[in-house]
């Protein structure tokens, strides 16, 4: 089996998120919301899957596919070595993970705001492994 590098495995993540947003939930341009929860929720389920492996890649937080891994545990390992990154952690988990992936938020804008968080996550972590961050889009 091939290894993937988990920055580009994090980033199409990212991309499979934009494709189900774009593609299947439904933008209601005038209101500047979706109207398919269930495609927003899928989006944030993609969207904070590509940021935990990267955040796995540099912090190494999972020791193995068994063990169940806490917020809290990603939280203490990026905040012992990267205050700013923490901060955008804490809003990933925010806005991804609770309001787009539990809650099937429908905000257009909060929704592009975990797509900016994700893709700030990625980058520092892409950084931080020795790898150069994706151009700004």
């Amino acid at each position: 089996m091939k290894e993937t590098d988990p920055i580009e495995e994090s980033r199409r993540y990212v991309k499979n998120a934009r494709k189900t947003l774009r593609e299947n939930a439904n933008l209601d341009v005038e209101q500047n919301r979706y109207r398919d929860e269930k495609y927003v929720k899928a989006a944030g389920n993609y969207l904070w899957g590509g940021v935990l492996i990267a955040l796995d890649a540099v912090f190494h937080v999972k020791k193995d596919q068994h063990d169940r891994v806490d917020i809290n545990d990603y939280r203490h390992a990026v905040g012992k070595r990267d205050k700013k990154l923490l901060g955008a952690v804490n809003d990933g988990y925010d806005v991804i993970h609770l309001y787009m992936t539990y809650d099937g938020g429908l905000s257009k804008k909060l929704c592009d705001s975990g797509f900016r968080i994700a893709n700030e996550i990625i980058d520092k972590c892409a950084i931080m492994l020795g790898e150069t961050p994706a151009p700004a889009a």
